[in-house]
Order: structure tokens, then C-alpha cells, then sequence
């Protein structure tokens, strides 16, 4: 980490903690961000449901949710980036304060409720998206919709003839109910949705499902049949979780969705199980509590083929990408891996 950039997150941290992130967005969007030189091998590469990955360190959904930054994310060393979640219409999200910092646990507590801009202004940027990069987008529904399905299938129609791939994001837990549509029975007639939608495209893209952590055996088998009958090209494990164990931060009380190191645990096993159900049929993208090469390697060995980050760079700055990917090559060389895919859902049985 460069001298500017630890007195930039030292700054940072002394902000309320949702305008320093939209500060930082607005530095990025600038170019006043110095961006480490990204890490660059043949080895990293990533063959994931059809997208050519340069590496498999990925960007989340939620850092950049109207895609303004999209020209600095490009050149940032991510392997592909994912903005959102869009709405079709444009959304204040909860009250604040909505975003709250738990140093000690090294965790984020977010209860935003899907703010953005709506799809338009969103879809507008992503049809000027720079060239070479693998970009994403999360698919949310509004708030006081009256067929929120039908929403997801309606951000698509928009946005699809600029992304590379579309993930599906019935798993956050501060829009009320909106985790009810991971039940078999509604997430099946969401994902057909859906998936009529892209297949109305002119260009096919793959669709992702993003999963909760606080799911039981049953839920998981569920959604690991209801993936593999609608062929859904894969699925990214997790996103935030509502349980608090552990944790030693005075904001831990907070409602929203818990993100960070406390969750990387939880959301490997489920990585693992969901490797485990679909037989290593559907690609898996493992996300909760990365901070470090080793989190990134313990992940794709428990069965993802790419991971993605958010809450550390909080912590650790855009450096982290970089780091990681060097480290990523260090522990291949240690275990005697020649290509990244080799890594796959090596050490799985650790996580059942």
C-alpha cells in the first residue's frame, strides 16, 4: 500500500462512514485516485460460464451502485467488476444512517435497502462502459413494487445489451420480504423470468443468482436443484448475513446485513455445500470475508472458480487487488498448481 493511499483511508476513516464512500467513488470518477498497476499472468486466467477472466479476483455488487466509475474500476486489476443493484426506478433506500464501520471485527453493517438511481441513468453509463473489461450487473427490485419477479426481468430488458454478464439478487435483507423469493416455488418462476429475458438479447450473457449465508441444508438443496433445472450459468456465494456472533464492535447491535471477516466462514461452508449439491455443475463465486490471498485461495479451493471483494477495501485500499493476485501465484507455486482452474474445489471436504 502506497503512502497516498494509507493517508487517503486514514481520512476516510474519520468520515461518516457512507460519505466517505461516496467520496471516494467521486475520487475514482475524478482520477484523483492513484491505481496500483494491476497483476498480470497467463496463469490467473479464468474461464467462468463462458466470460474469459484475467483473473478471479472480482468486484462486488454495492461499491459502485450507479456505475460512475466504471473508466477507474477498469483499470484497477479486477478480473471483472459488478455494479448495482439497479431498480427499475430510482430508490432512496432506508433512512439514514444506513452504513456503520466495526473496526475491531474488521466487519461492515449496511441496511441500505437498494438505493440507485433507477435502470435508465444506470443503463446510460454502462452503454459507455470502457472496452476490455468483464462488467457486470447486480438485478434488484423496488421496494413498493407490486411484482417484484417481474422487476429483475425488467432490469435486464434495459441494461443487458451492455453487460457481460447479470447477476440476480434476492438475497439482501434490507428490502422486507425480498429474501422470500429464494423459496424453490418463487425462485423458480423468477429465474424463468428472468432467463426469457436474456434470452430475448440480441447477444446471450450468463446469469448469476446471489444466495444468503443464513440458509438451512434444505433451503440450499433447494436452490442447488432449482439452478441446475432452470440452467442457470452460476451462482455467488453469499452476500451479507443477519446473525451477530462474536462480535466485539459497539455498532454490532445494528440492523442490516453483516459483512467482512466475521462472515467468511459461514460463507465458505455454504460455498462448499452448494459445491458439494451441484456437483461441480454450476460455477460458484465465493464471496464473505476476503481480506488476504490465503481467504482468496481457501475459497476457490472450497469450490469457486472466481471470488469477489468489497468490504476489505474499506480497510485495505484498492492495493488489496494486486496483493492478492501476487500472493494467489505465490500459493499456486506452493502447492504446485499450474493454472488457476486447477484450484477448484481442492480442499472442499474441509468446508462439509
Amino acid at each position: 500500500m502506497s503512502l497516498i493511499e494509507q493517508a487517503g483511508l486514514a481520512l476516510l476513516r474519520q468520515i461518516d462512514p457512507e460519505r466517505a464512500h461516496g467520496l471516494a467513488l467521486r475520487a475514482l470518477q475524478t482520477g484523483l485516485v492513484p491505481l496500483p498497476a494491476p497483476v498480470s499472468s497467463p496463469r490467473l486466467r479464468v474461464q467462468l460460464a463462458g466470460l474469459d477472466l484475467p483473473n478471479p479476483v472480482g468486484l462486488a455488487a454495492g461499491f459502485d451502485k450507479n456505475a460512475i466509475a466504471l473508466n477507474a474500476l477498469a483499470r484497477a486489476g479486477f478480473g471483472f467488476v459488478e455494479a448495482g443493484a439497479a431498480t427499475p426506478r430510482p430508490q432512496e433506500g432506508n433512512p439514514r444512517p444506513r452504513l456503520f464501520r466495526l473496526p475491531e471485527d474488521h466487519a461492515v453493517i449496511n441496511r441500505f435497502g437498494f438505493n440507485n438511481e433507477g435502470i435508465g441513468p444506470i443503463a446510460a453509463r454502462l452503454a459507455k462502459r470502457p472496452q476490455g473489461m468483464v462488467l457486470g450487473l447486480n438485478l434488484g427490485a423496488n421496494k413498493d413494487s407490486s411484482d417484484r419477479a417481474a422487476d429483475f426481468a425488467t432490469v435486464l430488458s434495459h441494461s443487458g445489451p451492455h453487460l457481460d454478464f447479470a447477476t440476480v439478487n434476492v438475497s439482501s435483507p434490507n428490502t422486507e420480504s425480498l429474501r422470500n423469493l429464494q423459496g424453490a416455488e418463487a425462485l423458480s418462476v423468477l429465474l424463468q423470468g428472468v432467463i426469457a429475458a436474456r434470452d430475448g438479447l440480441a447477444r446471450r450473457i450468463p446469469v448469476f443468482l446471489k444466495i444468503a449465508p443464513d440458509l438451512s441444508e434444505q433451503e440450499l438443496a433447494d436452490i442447488a436443484q432449482v439452478a441446475q433445472a432452470v440452467r442457470l450459468d452460476g451462482i455467488i456465494a453469499t452476500n451479507t448475513t443477519v446473525t451477530r456472533k462474536g462480535l466485539k464492535s459497539a455498532r454490532s447491535g445494528e440492523k442490516g446485513g453483516l459483512s467482512g471477516a466475521p462472515l467468511f466462514d459461514k460463507s465458505t461452508r455454504v460455498l462448499a455445500r452448494l459445491s458439494y449439491l451441484t456437483q461441480d455443475n454450476i460455477p460458484l463465486i465465493g464471496v464473505g470475508g476476503i481480506f488476504s490471498a490465503e481467504d482468496a485461495y481457501a475459497k476457490l479451493r472450497a469450490g469457486a472458480s472466481a471470488v469477489q471483494l468489497y468490504s476489505a477495501l474499506t480497510y485495505q485500499g484498492l492495493s488489496l487487488v494486486g496483493q492478492i493476485n501476487r500472493g494467489l501465484l505465490a500459493l499456486m507455486d506452493r502447492d504446485g498448481f499450474g493454472q488457476m482452474p486447477e484450484v477448484t474445489g481442492t480442499d472442499r471436504e474441509r468446508w462439509l
